[in-house]
């Protein structure tokens, strides 16, 4: 049935909130076009300059005219490294070549030479993660320096070879992968042509080897060129390792979309679909409904009415644990189920949610959560009744589900709420937050009431009289430190979620995630078998 919407656009609290919810959208679209720049213009024309196109321009001449492009972790590595790295030096995401969904994972070769941070590794690792879990066809547009050696301790041990594990483990399971090499690729950057189905090399740019000319002579002795060691040409003619040679890279382009196209690929028909409706609701109004104040609620169901085909919503339980909202609705035609914070969760709040989820699990369907919880209700009431236990039959749930479950974060994410919400931890398909977000075990008020009165009550055992001066200097530093951690900016540098998103675009992200999780054949799997739960 039709969400029927109590908002009153004209009223002082709607205009205050979209004002203020309208600066913080800003103030992502400035961050987003700086990260764009990458390494700037003085690097773009030399690029140019060299007749080669920039990182971003080969991702949109790879995608299919007018289709969307979900890029993933824009500003992952944000405001660390010094900024060296923005994007942290990869341009990554989900688009359609071919008419085939791809995940594309591109080296930003204008930035320190496409050089690798240590959460360049990590982001590349997640959107091989991403394209494992749901079968996507994966291209990389290779160019790079290899790893920054100031940083190499952080990045070459642990996580330094997981992508290419990763790489035989998706050819293993049938994931075609293509290499467009447009630049140098030396040393472990060569196992990336070298573990994909399909390689093309630019002539005269494309250079992969283990060594370069100047440690080949320093080890053996050899004095080579480049382009006899390993140049395009060599690796077309005689090595092997490439398999198309293109002539610049706009032709490397043309045979990276002509190979998807004979990949032969196709993925499963989802059942109930129907012809996408936009909202009956306009989601640029959602920027009025989100308080300037997250500790204020706000209904969810308001939020809803604005992401789903035609504000429809048929619930589940409206009348029992009114904290939670759960049912069912379409988004851009695909059928979901919905698990949406409307307060602070109770026991009851988790019964509801536990079973929804079972629910879409028997159904098939995949999950979208929307967060903004400010945890668990406590107290020696709720404590008597087991919220514990109660609530961690919502995180069983939660963690053995086995549709897709889409995560974002659209106010406050606390405590074990986030857990019982399908947080980072529970490995949502992909996660998303809005700029007016925040994540933290608590609030930095809350945090910081608890740190003074433990720190009150140490000095009293020791017969100390407290500073008060101090302890107040001391709550202050709490308050700023978890309002920096708990941003949404420091979260998404560190990719605890896959991308910061403008409110007003949500329901165009969730159409190209839950499109991309039906390359996976979740259809035919049987229902999750369940741990124990505490009854």
């Amino acid at each position: 049935m039709l969400i029927p919407s109590q908002i009153q656009t004209d009223s002082e609290d709607f205009q205050k909130n979209y004002a203020a919810n309208r600066l913080l959208c800003d103030e992502l679209a400035e961050r987003l076009d700086l990260v764009r720049k990458g390494g700037g213009e003085k690097i773009a024309q030399k690029f140019k300059a060299r007749k080669k196109l920039l990182p971003r321009e080969r991702v949109e001449m790879l995608l299919d005219p007018g289709s969307p492009f979900l890029e993933l972790a824009s500003l992952a590595a944000w405001d660390m490294y010094d900024n060296e790295s923005p994007g942290a030096s990869h341009i990554d995401g989900i688009g359609v070549v071919n008419g085939v969904e791809c995940m594309i994972m591109g080296n930003d070769a204008t930035v320190k030479g496409g050089a690798f941070y240590p959460m360049s590794v990590t982001k590349s690792l997640r959107c091989q993660q991403i394209a494992l879990e749901n079968r996507l066809p994966t291209i990389y547009l290779v160019e790079s320096a290899g790893a920054n050696l100031l940083h190499q301790a952080e990045l070459f041990a642990d996580s330094g070879g997981r992508g290419f594990a990763n790489q035989a483990r998706m050819s293993a399971a049938g994931i075609p992968q293509i290499a467009l090499v447009f630049g140098s690729c030396t040393a472990g950057g060569a196992y990336v042509p070298g573990l994909s189905d399909y390689t093309v090399m630019v002539r005269k740019q494309a250079k992969v080897f283990l060594a370069g000319p100047p440690l080949v002579k320093a080890a053996t002795g050899e004095e080579v060129d480049d382009e006899t060691l390993g140049g395009a040409d060599m690796h077309g003619k005689i090595s092997g390792l490439s398999d198309y040679t293109a002539n610049d890279d706009v032709d490397a382009v043309r045979i990276g979309r002509a190979i998807v196209k004979y990949l032969n690929w196709s993925k499963i028909t989802p059942p109930n679909w129907q012809e996408p409706e936009e909202p009956e609701y306009d989601p640029d109004e959602l920027l009025g409904i989100i308080p300037t104040d997250l500790r204020r609620p706000f209904p969810v169901r308001e939020i809803i009415a604005r992401i789903v085909d035609g504000s429809r919503f048929h619930e589940f339980k409206r009348d029992y644990a009114p904290t939670i909202v759960t049912g069912f609705a379409h988004l851009n035609g695909y059928q979901i189920g919905i698990v949406a914070n409307n307060g602070v969760l109770f026991s009851e709040s988790a019964h509801k949610a536990t079973q929804f989820i079972q629910l879409c699990n028997q159904a098939r369907v995949p999950i979208l959560y929307l967060q903004n919880v400010p945890g668990f209700m406590v107290g020696s009431k709720v404590e008597r009744e087991g919220i514990v236990k109660h609530g961690s039959k919502l995180v069983n749930a939660v963690a053995n589900s086995s549709v897709p479950q889409l995560t974002v974060i659209i106010g406050g994410s606390y405590g074990a709420g986030n857990y019982g919400m399908c947080g980072r931890g529970f490995d949502p398909t992909l996660l998303f937050s809005w700029p007016n977000s925040r994540i933290a075990v608590m609030g930095g008020e809350q945090a910081a009431g608890v740190l003074v009165s433990v720190q009150k009550a140490a000095l009293k055992l020791k017969g100390i009289e407290p500073d008060h001066e101090r302890l107040e200097l001391m709550r202050q530093e709490i308050v700023k430190k978890f309002e920096r951690e708990s941003s949404p900016y420091y979260a998404t540098a560190r990719l605890w979620d896959d991308g910061v998103i403008d409110p007003r675009t949500t329901r165009r992200v969730l159409s190209t995630a839950v499109s991309m999780a039906y390359n996976r054949d979740f259809i035919t799997e049987k229902a999750p078998r369940y741990g124990v739960f505490r009854m």
